[in-house]
């Protein structure tokens, strides 16, 4: 008999706002734009979408897009799911 086994979801393992947290801080570090943008999709599926877009104050429709592989959410929406999923942007120095 065969083994059957699924795609990992990384969303499943984010159970709290420290995992997040955590989870976005290491996707912000690698500076990559398109890596940090799909972790925030990542996180805002490990809360919910409607409750993310909800509290962000976004359409539905407009989280999905904002968060898909072609999409290039502005600083403000962003800083709106960012804070909807119970985190906050930070500035720190760059160590050399």
């Amino acid at each position: 008999m065969a083994l059957k086994t699924r795609p990992l979801d990384v969303a499943e393992l984010l159970e709290n706002e420290d995992d997040i947290l955590s989870f976005l801080n290491e996707a912000a570090a690698t500076g990559d734009d398109g890596f940090f943008i799909h972790a925030l999709n990542t996180a805002a599926r490990a809360v919910g979408m409607t409750e993310v877009a909800k509290k962000a104050g976004i359409t539905r429709s407009g989280l999905y897009k904002a968060l898909s592989k072609n999409g290039n959410p502005g600083f403000a929406t962003i800083s709106k799911i960012t804070k909807a999923l119970g985190v906050n942007l930070a500035v720190q120095e760059i160590n050399a």
